[in-house]
């Protein structure tokens, strides 16, 4: 059984929480979200919010937290083999009342099927709040390129002014 190791990032502004489903074996040694250097998740928030590429795990976390966005995991431990989603096993979620709790959230996004699959099983009856689930940023969704993630993220409303402020 694997542990998450890295806690989420949120403040009390965050209007958007996304989802991914558990850190890969790349995040899990840097000890922060989307690691992998193939993974797009960065490439594709920064060209969402037309902002810089942060680089270090503090870049990362500053920018979140300066465009609303808060950022978690649906699993807080479970048996998985290197990266592997079809592997994830015995799975247990995250305690999703720590963010939503604290901060104004208004809408919940999910980065990938995977992910889906484990917020509509395990958070969402608990929740009763819906996520949207945005194609995944992983290396292994190939299909997709930076542009076409880029367009669907920005066109499901990532990016976009909360509702006050609109």
């Amino acid at each position: 059984m694997i542990t998450h190791p890295i806690p989420p990032v949120y403040d009390s502004r965050s209007r958007i929480l996304i989802l991914g489903s558990f850190p890969s074996v790349k995040s899990r040694e840097a000890g922060f979200f989307y690691g992998h250097p193939q993974n797009r998740f960065w490439r594709v928030l920064a060209a969402v919010y037309d902002d810089a590429l942060p680089v270090t795990v503090d870049d990362k976390k500053a920018f979140l937290l300066r465009h609303g966005v808060a950022l978690w995991d649906v699993i807080a431990s479970c048996e998985i083999r290197g990266s592997a989603d079809s592997s994830i096993r015995d799975v247990v979620p995250n305690d999703l009342s720590v963010i939503l709790n604290a901060a104004p959230v208004e809408r919940i996004y999910v980065n990938g099927k995977t992910a889906e699959r484990y917020y509509r099983k395990y958070a969402e009856p608990v929740t009763g709040r819906a996520a949207v689930c945005l194609p995944s940023t992983s290396p292994a969704n190939a299909a997709w390129s930076l542009d076409a993630l880029a367009a669907v993220w920005r066109g499901s409303g990532v990016g976009k002014e909360s509702a006050e402020e609109s």
